[in-house]
């Protein structure tokens, strides 16, 4: 099949694109032919986010979105920062102590799984084809041009044979091909190589990101109330933060974000979180409440100093896929969705020009440089790698100063050049950390926790997470760092088996709720992720 663009991936960033080229083909009355085609079993089936949106580019497409019936409707009513201190401590930070970015004046608490089937739905009668349920496989290479996508092969057995359900992949061919698969996109990591679209830039970095929803005491909630907070459980080189955002219908979004760079290799971002949730800030709100939903998501935190070259030929890199969020502010919907529309301006009028395809579109930079997408970026630049080399407290308030007296404008450049996987310390070298068990009230464990995702894969098929060498989970990984693949992913994928035949690594890939942890935090980088058959993986409701 061939289009004018295929989209690759039905986020904020991929929709944006979408409907700003439909919008702009009919304010000039041409003809485009877009498609979107989406990994998951719907739109939204995938999109995790705390979310607090900042609805900047929402209202550039949309000025009447409210009228149009956008599910934006809590308004963030106050926000508090803590720190943590211990267990039972912490202290509530005065508005002029913390980061002007992390002030939520004006934005809302929403579901960006929501927000995703609303921009959908906005999408289709723009006249957008949206495919959901087909994973883009592989990239099409036309002369070493970038000129469309290759579908998932469906009904496959897990050696690869064709079952009698057997179902080929489609070509679906391009002038311009736009991938916005999001944090970590599989193909989007193959093009960064191929093209050296991270030449100059420091590594990107990356935070897994845990969510859950829970329904509370009517009398305890506050909508609109956004909660943030710094320090415990995390400690040491450990950074990170925890939220709890009042959303509508009595229901609170909580979560944690751990950063990747962490070095002990006994650390378990799950139960970190699991452990927050018994702090008193966040006990007040959850205790005798119900948990209904439950997820998790690697975020590309790196910022300006690891954003790649977002264009190739006949292809362009959009939102979290290049690394656009602000981490400063800890969003990246709003940026994902303005460089989704500076894409299609860009594309749009390449094609208005009678430009046929497979060209390097460099004008997209200029646009990109010249927006508040860019500002916004820069001003925040140093924000994660001051974290990082100063640790939360030190480089908490070096960024306060820097955002709220100097508009980030301070001259010092910091930037982390060691990527994520290679912070490990030996687990020889790394104290252990003893988790509590979980009490099924507040705390829970990761099986249970899957099941609220409502995770499920075709059983016989292929296995999605590839190991480079079988041999190095138990030769290298098990005796170097007690092999960490156990404690970092986020769904109990990863197992150790021990009898007296030997240790057996095992991969329970049904499990795997696509947050991509694996292929950033493997110590060898043995781990890559791929596409699993369509429809596989979580089924968040309104994440």
């Amino acid at each position: 099949m061939e289009f004018d663009v295929v989209i690759v991936g039905a986020g904020p960033s991929g929709l944006s694109t979408a409907i700003k080229l439909m919008q702009q083909a009919q304010e000039k009355e041409q003809e485009l032919m877009v498609c979107v085609v989406e990994k998951g079993s719907e739109v939204g089936a995938h999109i995790l986010s705390g979310a607090v949106l900042e609805p900047r580019s929402l209202a550039e497409l949309f000025p009447n979105y409210e009228e149009l019936g956008a599910p934006v409707h809590t308004k963030v009513t106050g926000d508090d920062i803590y720190y943590l201190t211990g267990a039972e401590k912490g202290t509530k930070l005065p508005g002029f102590a913390t980061p002007k970015t992390m002030h939520n004046e004006g934005n809302y608490i929403v579901s960006m799984g929501n927000v995703c089937r609303w921009l959908a739905e906005q999408a289709e009668a723009l006249g957008v084809e949206i495919f959901p349920g087909f994973p883009a496989q592989q990239v099409i290479y036309d002369e070493g041009k970038v000129a469309g996508v290759i579908t998932q092969d469906m009904g496959l057995d897990s050696d690869g044979n064709p079952k009698d359900s057997y179902m080929p992949g489609m070509e679906l061919r391009a002038k311009y091909t736009v991938f916005a698969e999001g944090c970590r996109g599989h193909l989007g990591k193959e093009l960064i190589a191929k093209f050296a679209l991270d030449e100059g830039k420091s590594p990107q970095h990356y935070g897994i990101g845990f969510k859950e929803i829970w329904d509370i005491d009517p009398d305890k909630h506050q909508q609109g109330l956004v909660i943030h907070s710094a320090g415990w459980p995390l400690t040491g080189d450990t950074t990170g933060g925890g939220y709890l955002y009042h959303a509508e219908n009595n229901q609170v979004f909580v979560g944690l974000i751990v950063d990747l760079n962490y070095s002990n290799p006994h650390l378990s971002p799950f139960d970190e979180f699991q452990r927050m949730k018994h702090h008193p800030v966040y006990k007040q709100y959850l205790q005798g409440a119900k948990r209904v939903s439950y997820g998790a998501r690697a975020l590309a935190k790196g910022g300006y100093n690891s954003l790649v070259k977002m264009t190739m030929p006949g292809g362009l890199l959009v939102g979290c896929d290049a690394g656009t969020i602000n981490y400063a502010k800890i969003k990246g919907n709003h940026t994902a969705m303005k460089s989704g529309i500076l894409a299609a301006e860009t594309i749009f009028d390449a094609l208005a020009s009678g430009d046929q395809g497979g060209n390097d579109l460099v004008d997209f930079t200029q646009r990109f440089e010249s927006s508040w997408l860019y500002d916004e970026l820069y001003n925040t630049r140093n924000f994660g790698p001051a974290m990082h080399k100063l640790g939360t407290f030190a480089g908490g308030a070096y960024n306060t100063l820097d955002q709220n007296v100097f508009a980030g404008k301070l001259p010092f450049q910091f930037k982390d050049e060691t990527r994520d996987y290679a912070q490990l310390k030996l687990a020889s070298e790394a104290p252990m950390i003893h988790y509590p068990k979980p009490d099924g009230e507040l705390s829970f464990d990761k099986l249970s926790s899957v099941f609220l995702s409502n995770t499920n894969h075709e059983e016989e098929q292929p296995c999605h997470l590839k190991l480079k060498d079988a041999l190095i989970p138990i030769t290298v990984n098990w005796p170097k760092y007690g092999e960490p693949a156990q404690r970092y992913c986020p769904a109990g994928v990863y197992e150790v088996e021990e009898s007296d035949e030997g240790a057996k690594f095992v991969i329970n890939s049904q499990n795997c709720i696509h947050c991509k942890t694996c292929d950033i935090k493997d110590p060898s980088q043995n781990i890559t992720w791929v596409t699993p058959e369509g429809t596989g993986g979580p089924n968040y409701p309104n994440m």
